[in-house]
């Protein structure tokens, strides 16, 4: 063996006045951390945070209760009194039990939701549960638990003292010194690059402007890790086992056929359905577009019309006043020109006939006011115009 990782347990942490134990800590970290990413994940599809967070809240319970009783039921020869087997703060989890009485106590949830939003839910939580497992399983490396047997591997734990709650690694006794397997390390490293897979599938599909398929984070959650812990498991020396295979080996048998069954069956219609839904969603945008583009044009078109019918008037007015403006030049002209014409006129006239009885007349013509009592003169003229040629005759 070239090396190997020294490994203390610490099953308290104290601050200060406070003495936490390290795994009651890790777990309620891991749900409360799982749970987060599980919302921020469905809000983007219009779950709200408090919606998943009650549904989370429920399996989680679910979860915890099932996995304590599976515990205790494989690890008998631990269970001392009645008060042993609640006693999830000393440690001792089994996730099969938790993982299957979570699904049954979710299914009813998840049977409202449509199917799209079901899948996206699913993979909110299956992306919160990678999280979740990891710190959890640091609570258990804490205590000392889930031991394999003794190897000389790289990741191998080198025991170098601790309060453990397995202290033997099948027939092998814990001592200092000794090196094995240590599965609660390798949970956390495996589910950490797990939830590192699942959060790179996330990312690079928004940065192309897009969402990952629907049931493709939690068919790879499912099938990747029913493959690893069934491998992990198949190294632990402490664990009950029926027909040769430990409660997690047995459920992995499920799991992996079931993720295969979701990536190959079950994707494909649903990435069928997301493509239709974004198709609808993207029509729908279209049509708000151009309803949004008719309600400014019909604004530009009544705001054209008005201008238009501005300028008309404008135009109009600016005709009438140029129509209006040699009319009143020559009423001002005729005006001016009957003033002179009925000066000099009669000037003229009287001139001509040279009449001593029209010298009353010629006054009277002269007088612009006069006009009613020039015109029975000027009748009177005529009349004595015409009275001598015919006397001459």
């Amino acid at each position: 063996m070239l090396a190997a990782i020294p490994y203390t347990t610490f099953p308290t942490i104290e601050l200060g006045p406070l003495n936490l134990r390290t795994f009651g800590l890790m777990v309620a970290l891991g749900v409360l951390l799982g749970a987060w990413v599980a919302a921020s994940y469905a809000e983007r599809f219009g779950v709200e945070r408090d919606e998943t967070y009650r549904v989370g809240t429920w399996m989680v319970l679910a979860g915890i209760i099932g996995s304590r009783l599976t515990w205790a039921l494989t690890h008998t020869d631990q269970i001392d009194n009645p008060i042993d087997v609640i006693a999830i703060w000393e440690g001792g989890i089994q996730f099969s039990g938790g993982f299957i009485c979570a699904i049954i106590v979710g299914l009813p949830f998840f049977r409202r939701w449509p199917r799209l939003l079901r899948w996206r839910n699913l993979d909110g939580y299956a992306l919160g549960l990678a999280v979740g497992l990891a710190f959890g399983r640091i609570g258990c490396y804490a205590v000392g638990e889930h031991f394999g047997r003794t190897t000389g591997f790289f990741l191998a734990s080198r025991y170098d003292g601790g309060e453990v709650r397995e202290s033997m690694l099948g027939d092998v006794p814990l001592v200092p010194g000794t090196t094995f397997h240590n599965t609660s390390l390798y949970e956390f490293i495996y589910m950490m690059v797990l939830f590192g897979i699942l959060g790179g599938l996330v990312l690079l599909a928004r940065r192309k402007g897009r969402e990952v398929v629907p049931g493709t984070l939690v068919g790879v959650f499912v099938l990747y890790y029913g493959v690893m812990r069934f491998l992990s498991d198949s190294l632990r020396v402490n664990d009950e086992r029926v027909l040769g295979m430990t409660g997690a080996q047995w459920m992995c048998l499920v799991m992996i056929p079931a993720g295969i069954w979701i990536l190959w069956k079950v994707r494909p219609g649903l990435a069928a359905l997301a493509a239709a839904e974004a198709e609808r969603s993207e029509a729908a945008e279209v049509a708000t577009e151009d309803a949004d583009g008719d309600d400014v044009g019909a604004d530009d078109d009544v705001g054209a019309d008005d201008a238009i019918g501005a300028n008309d008037d404008e135009e109009a007015e600016t005709d009438a006043d140029v129509m209006a403006e040699p009319t009143a030049s020559a009423t001002r002209t005729g005006d001016s020109g009957t003033a002179d014409d009925s000066q000099p006129g009669d000037e003229s006239g009287t001139g001509d006939e040279s009449h001593p009885g029209d010298d009353a007349d010629t006054g009277s013509s002269a007088d612009p006011d006069d006009d009613e009592a020039t015109e029975p003169a000027a009748e009177t003229n005529e009349d004595a115009e015409a009275t001598v040629p015919h006397a001459e005759g």
